[in-house]
């Protein structure tokens, strides 16, 4: 069984330092079957695409894994090599089962998933509650860190409790606006002002995202997000430099160097990130080494505080006017496309690409092993 292999990897070296030296005992073993899972019901599907396809090549790159692609189309079905499949949930057999065709009935043995899902079914927390039922190990936050990281107005209140520093915000579901709309526009204007940023609570990628500078332009932005989630958020404009961290590890997670984005639109959205090869990625940051202390503190405190593992990327307003620095989100499954933030900035700490792949690999290993440790019953003494 894998938590065997699991067992002998990392008995012993729970607390050490994430080294692939250190962890050669990965390298001694068979291939992990190693199970990347992409596309989904999500405005981010084609984003996954490109991510999952720069992962399984990095993958096979290092020759220690056998990968195993599935694609979740837009309406919800898992496909293998064009063969429905789907996840077993059951911890005896562990894998994927052949739904049709001349395998039907099949288990395809799975050691580990790698979710590469952008956006609502995927990085909320509903494929790894499945996981979880399954007890197959995967890559990234588990159920809590996933939902509340995914779900940007509980992501600042929990933040906020934790002492870390949010922008001022509203929030408001599609019920409450078509009965209130009047009032909570005159909030919006009262107390955020323009410009100010719609955004759909449960999306990422800026897809359904909108700045509006006028009163008048608010109810169109507000549809716009209504498109892709039940509720809305509305975030204050904070005027600086949009900077970025990396975080890898489980309970001792590090902070990689910062970066910055300058979008060539007026703000980073879809077309910016994703589109137009425009805009600009300055890594490391210019910024002063006490900006530098204070982002990398603040993203372990970020991920730390959402009880996020394996990988998470930090975003940040940073004023230099006024010296105030403010997290603006958590993505607990960043890009992992070429031009993607997160492992540019690894690369740029000292960690190649091919190494940070076989890390996270690790990182879910090693979290799966303190898991199967715990009592799953109680008897009274």
């Amino acid at each position: 069984m894998l938590f065997a292999k699991q067992e002998e990897v990392w008995q012993g070296e729970a607390d050490a330092d994430i080294n692939l030296k250190k962890k050669a005992g990965v390298d001694e073993m068979s291939k992990l079957q190693v199970l990347v899972l992409f596309g989904g019901r999500s405005g981010e599907h084609e984003v996954s695409l490109r991510s999952a396809a720069s992962i399984m090549d990095g993958l096979r790159t290092l020759g220690k894994f056998d990968v195993v692609p599935v694609k979740i189309s837009k309406e919800g079905c898992w496909f293998y090599e064009e063969v429905r499949v789907a996840i077993l949930p059951d911890p005896a057999v562990g894998g994927l089962y052949v739904l049709e065709g001349k395998e039907a009935g099949r288990v395809l043995p799975i050691d580990l998933v790698f979710p590469v899902l952008h956006g609502p079914y995927g990085e909320d927390g509903t494929v790894q509650g499945l996981l979880e039922m399954a007890r197959i190990p995967y890559v990234g936050a588990g159920v809590l860190g996933s939902a509340v990281g995914m779900d940007k107005i509980m992501m600042k209140a929990v933040l906020q409790q934790a002492g870390l520093p949010v922008g001022e915000y509203l929030w408001f579901t599609a019920s409450l606006w078509r009965r209130q709309a009047g009032e909570l526009a005159g909030r919006v204007e009262k107390e955020l002002g323009f410009p100010c940023f719609v955004k759909p609570a449960n999306l990422g990628s800026s897809v359904g995202i909108s700045k509006v500078y006028t009163a008048a332009q608010l109810p169109a932005a507000v549809q716009e997000a209504l498109r892709y989630d039940r509720k809305v958020l509305v975030e204050k404009y904070l005027p600086g430099r949009e900077l970025e961290v990396s975080v890898l590890g489980n309970d001792e997670p590090e902070a990689s160097v910062p970066g910055e984005v300058i979008p060539c639109n007026d703000f980073y959205d879809y077309s910016a990130k994703y589109l137009d090869d425009r805009s600009i990625l300055v890594i490391p940051a210019d910024v002063s080494p006490e900006v530098s202390a204070h982002v990398r503190e603040l993203a372990v405190r970020t991920f730390l505080a959402l009880d996020c593992a394996g990988l998470g990327r930090v975003d940040f307003f940073a004023n230099e006017q006024t010296g105030q620095v403010f997290v603006n989100e958590i993505n607990t499954i960043p890009g992992f496309t070429s031009i993607s933030m997160y492992p540019k900035l690894w690369e740029a700490s000292g960690v190649a690409f091919d190494e940070l792949l076989a890390q996270l690999v690790a990182l879910a290993l090693q979290r799966q092993v303190e898991k199967e440790r715990l009592e799953t019953s109680y008897s009274a003494v």
